[in-house]
């Protein structure tokens, strides 16, 4: 029999999300994987207007999809798996990576008219996701 208090934080983690937000943390850094790195900063309004614009969203959109948003705080070491990284001085800087290569990235938030196709670009620089699968299988 599960107990009543078991039940109530289960449903407390789920409602955080923190189950979802452990499985993406698990598969950040896996060889061909995408993801976007936000290094951000407390205080930093700029990163509050791509929360307010963008951020409840991207991960619905297909680049969102294509490469989930990880956060890193720029004043935090850097995570073992994204050391090849140059630091980041501006915030946000969005640093999109493959695997362990950095493909490109935004440096400030421009604003949503210009960010979209900004990472448009950076996105169509990754390799396409049939030629990722083909080379795997051999």
């Amino acid at each position: 029999m599960i107990r009543p208090i078991s039940v109530l934080l289960l449903n407390v983690l789920l409602a955080c999300g923190w189950t979802v937000m452990a499985g993406a943390t698990a598969s950040f850094g896996a060889s061909g994987d995408a993801q976007l790195v936000m290094m951000e900063e407390a205080g930093c309004s700029w990163c509050e207007k791509w929360d307010e614009e963008i951020g409840a969203i991207y991960e619905k959109t297909s680049e969102g999809q294509r490469a989930p948003l990880r956060r890193v705080d720029v004043h935090d070491p850097m995570p073992k798996d994204l050391s090849f990284l140059r630091p980041a001085y501006f915030t946000p800087t969005f640093i999109l990576v493959h695997g362990d290569k950095e493909i490109g990235r935004i440096q400030g938030y421009p604003g949503e008219d210009f960010f979209w196709p900004m990472l448009a670009e950076l996105i169509d620089k990754l390799p396409r996701e049939g030629a990722v699968r083909a080379h795997k299988a051999k």
